[in-house]
């Protein structure tokens, strides 16, 4: 019976290293290549948020735009920060694009192997004990791959506490006097892969300020990705997004293209519940209209909510409004609400000039000589645009008018540049409005 017991645990403990190994180097393959290798991107294992704009109910009232075409039959979802994401022990689906993997099939395989070796491997005090015995003198505790598989598949399960603890553990493993220091650096790959998941944990146990601090902390390394072209961006509102089971994760690239949108909605999931609570909160329902204007027009549902509150409030004030907004649709529904039609609600957004002018004096003298001219003759015969130039030239204070120019002159400002500044400057505001 021993020698059957000693057979399973060797064999299994094989096993499970060999495809613990196969998975991280899919995955991080800087941990298994030497210094004149050119690195490669390490993928990151994260829970995957689908209903981050998903509306929050505000009670009765409801401010109806006359542009406004909201299906009051649209399906409501739940939303991802309502959902309970511990414990689970079923089979979860992990999504992957097949172009950021060379083999993502193999991958996940080898991450199933390796979890069901390892389940295996503590099913009985006999087998945990041998393993434990033989792991020992190897000091597997010490070998940061494998501690980023075990950090990977708590994740998997749902069990985001010990995540947590084994993320810091990871750190432990990255310090200054760790083997693992030689292929470490300030702001690497690694370090934003462990904050992006700690992010992650801390948000799926409702930790919504320690979620943003991570984010916040992580978006000093990023490099806000190129403007997405207006072609692009009408391709992707057309695609219908397909129906997708909740508590399901993604394999997602480690790079700022592809990091800073996801920690961008993570943002957005977790002010939404702040801006929207009982109490008011001008602060937190300015931070989310800021953040809603990434991935543009999905958050639409969630805007028009925050404008509801607005209405519902009479009045509204948030100094940052001309520092970070700057998408037309929302230009044009503030304007509205200034006007007799749209309730003539009382706004307090005029900004520190100073700040408003940081821009390039070329660039800011070229939009006004070239571009607003232009955009104010279309904005005056666009059915679309018309309440922004009314909103502007008609009964409103000549410093609100002036500040609105400016800021539609800046709609072509590349959004990730500006919304990645206002994570940078407004950090102690976004954590305060969290606290």
């Amino acid at each position: 019976m021993q020698n059957i017991k000693n057979q399973v645990v060797y064999s299994t403990t094989m096993i499970f290293f060999k495809s613990v190994c196969h998975y991280i180097s899919a995955i991080q393959p800087s941990l298994f290549q030497g210094p004149n290798t050119p690195s490669q991107v390490p993928i990151v294992l994260l829970e995957d948020i689908p209903n981050v704009f998903s509306e929050i109910e505000l009670g009765s009232g409801k401010h109806i735009h006359k542009r406004r075409k909201l299906a009051d039959s649209r399906e409501k979802t739940m939303s991802s920060d309502d959902e309970d994401l511990s414990g689970k022990s079923r089979s979860r689906h992990v999504v992957v694009n097949k172009n950021d993997l060379s083999n993502p099939n193999e991958a996940l395989e080898s991450f199933k192997m390796a979890r069901e070796c390892w389940d295996l491997l503590h099913s009985s005090d006999a087998l945990d004990k041998e393993f434990s015995r033989i792991c020992l003198p190897w000091k597997t505790d010490t070998w940061l791959w494998l501690r980023i598989f075990l950090t990977d598949m708590v994740i998997y399960q749902g069990q985001h506490r010990k995540a947590i603890i084994s993320l810091h553990l990871m750190a432990a493993l990255q310090g200054p006097h760790s083997p693992s220091q030689q292929i470490m650096s300030q702001g690497s790959l690694e370090q934003q892969r462990s904050l992006i998941q700690l992010a992650v944990c801390h948000f799926a146990i409702g930790e919504y300020k320690l979620t943003c601090e991570k984010i916040l902390e992580l978006m000093n390394f990023i490099v806000p990705p190129p403007q997405e072209t207006s072609k692009h961006r009408e391709e992707q509102s057309k695609v219908k997004p397909k129906s997708r089971k909740a508590c399901d994760l993604k394999l997602l690239p480690c790079v700022s293209k592809h990091v800073m949108p996801y920690c961008l909605q993570l943002l957005v999931a977790s002010v939404k519940l702040r801006a929207f609570s009982d109490n008011r909160d001008d602060m937190a329902l300015g931070h989310l209209i800021v953040l809603l204007q990434h991935d543009w027009p999905k958050g639409e549902v969630l805007f028009l909510k925050a404008i509801g509150k607005i209405c519902l409030q009479g009045n509204f004030q948030y100094e940052n409004f001309f520092n970070y907004i700057t998408n037309i649709d929302m230009l044009e529904e503030f304007a509205y609400l200034r006007t007799q039609e749209g309730g003539k609600i009382h706004l307090e957004l005029i900004p520190n000039q100073g700040v408003l002018l940081k821009s390039s004096s070329t660039t800011l003298g070229l939009l006004q000589q070239e571009f607003i001219p232009v955009l104010q003759a279309s904005l005056a015969t666009s059915d679309r645009h018309h309440t922004v130039t009314r909103g502007i030239t008609k009964g409103v204070k000549e410093d609100f008018r002036l500040a609105m120019e400016r800021q539609v002159s800046r709609c072509t400002e590349n959004l990730m540049v500006i919304l990645h500044r206002f994570c940078i400057n407004e950090k102690i505001l976004l954590l305060q409005c969290l606290a």
